[in-house]
């Protein structure tokens, strides 16, 4: 076994990845500093239906990283009267379009599949926004009530001051993720054989797709641990198409996104919102598993 080469491989993509996911952290709380949640709201308001949607995808992916701050936005948002399709399309975007992944994705994977990843999930934000507003699924939302935090307003702080806080306050939480990933996605490439990767998830199992799909959703692996981890598998022989759909299923309706949302959503709300997941990440998977 070469464990040198093991350690090596380790501590280059773990420091790539930190470096990555710090600055391109801090570029967003500037970001986010200008574009608050009343920006959003006025701007999701503004323009014909169609805008709306496109919006509402844009905006998401500006939004913080996790579950646990964009479901409150999306809880104040739609409270104060924004539009219910768009504020979906917000929902579905964030995590699956915001520039951490989206930089991680180009330095693994390559900027051919990056770019048609970022394509195929705006195009299902909006879809999915434009479909369940179609369907009159806004009234299978619960009347919750926002508390508005009172601090802030007297805060002179320096933007760069807040940016670097928040890139670390980012960064922290998501440091035993990304340490695991790297550590099991360094395992996978320089132990396990390819030949077994690619007999139970190769090129000549379509149905691994839908599985890796569902699989993602409980798993709830956070998509900083997944990438590196994805890099190795698709190394060693795993369908492309199996890896994207296990991504989608995993960052767009993780386990802690699905218990936070039964808050906001009633049952039939929240499954319409589970099986969009899962048909958003087979049929990109299987896209990809045809294509490339």
């Amino acid at each position: 076994m070469d464990w040198m080469g093991f350690l090596q491989n380790f501590l280059v993509l773990f420091l790539e990845l930190t470096a990555l996911f710090i600055v391109i952290s801090f570029l967003v709380s500037l970001l986010q500093q200008v574009v608050t949640e009343e920006k959003i709201k006025s701007i999701l308001q503004k323009g014909n239906k169609a805008t709306g949607y496109i919006s509402g995808t844009l905006l998401g992916a500006l939004t913080p990283f996790c579950s646990c701050s964009t479901i409150p936005i999306l809880a104040g948002l739609l409270s104060s009267g924004a539009p219910f399709g768009p504020s979906i399309s917000f929902l579905i975007s964030s995590p699956l379009l915001n520039p951490v992944i989206v930089i991680l994705l180009w330095k693994l994977l390559g900027f051919k599949l990056t770019a048609f990843y970022v394509i195929s999930m705006f195009i299902f934000a909006v879809l999915a926004g434009l479909i369940f507003n179609t369907l009159g699924l806004e009234k299978h939302l619960r009347n919750v009530k926002i508390r508005r935090s009172q601090n802030g307003e007297g805060q002179k702080e320096s933007k760069w001051i807040i940016a670097l806080k928040d890139a670390w306050s980012f960064f922290y939480p998501v440091l035993p993720y990304l340490l695991f990933g790297v550590l099991i996605g360094a395992v996978i490439h320089d132990f396990i054989p390819a030949d077994f990767i690619s007999s139970i998830a190769g090129k000549d199992h379509p149905f691994a797709i839908p599985v890796a799909a569902i699989i993602g959703i409980p798993m709830y692996i956070r998509v900083e641990t997944m990438i590196p981890i994805s890099e190795a598998l698709v190394s060693k022989g795993m369908s492309m198409g199996a890896v994207i759909a296990l991504i989608i299923g995993g960052a767009g309706a993780s386990l802690p996104e699905v218990l936070l949302l039964n808050k906001l959503f009633k049952p039939r709300l929240l499954t319409a919102f589970i099986v969009s997941i899962l048909i958003g990440a087979t049929v990109t998977g299987y896209i990809l598993y045809f294509t490339f």
